[in-house]
């Protein structure tokens, strides 16, 4: 399968999870709302895999692999609640979704330039300044 295709409906899926934090925050408390939701994650999670080591997938599984994950969840669990809190301070979707994830690609984008050493294009520049410069406009009030 396309890896466009794969990026294309992760983002979908993204702009989804955001669209129902938004909706949840105005009726949940920030921590039970991030807990349900990882909870969901989890489960869902748990069952694909039961499904695929039932299939006799072939899983790798590293100590390094392992804790990049509990990093990543760590990150992913902190970023949940501070949607939740920015959401119930009635940011409107149009406007925090797109900061909130065009600010991750941003920060991902610089991590990936100064820790991993990749290279970008100054088109991939372009890029990056474009989502900073649409950040700073829907900043301002």
């Amino acid at each position: 399968m396309n890896w466009i295709f794969l990026a294309l409906l992760t983002a979908s899926l993204y702009g989804i999870y955001n669209f129902f934090i938004k909706i949840a925050s105005g009726h949940i408390n920030q921590i039970a709302g991030a807990v349900i939701l990882q909870i969901v994650a989890a489960l869902l999670g748990s069952v694909i895999l039961i499904y695929l080591k039932l299939s006799n997938t072939q899983l790798e599984i590293s100590s390094k692999g392992i804790l990049f994950a509990i990093l990543a969840g760590v990150g992913v669990g902190l970023a949940e609640i501070t949607s939740f809190i920015v959401f119930s301070k009635n940011v409107p979707a149009s406007i925090g979704i797109p900061i909130i994830i065009g600010g991750s690609v941003v920060i991902s984008a610089l991590l990936g330039l100064f820790f991993l050493k990749e290279n970008y294009t100054p088109v991939h520049v372009i890029g990056l300044v474009s989502i900073v410069a649409g950040i700073t406009l829907l900043s301002i009030k």
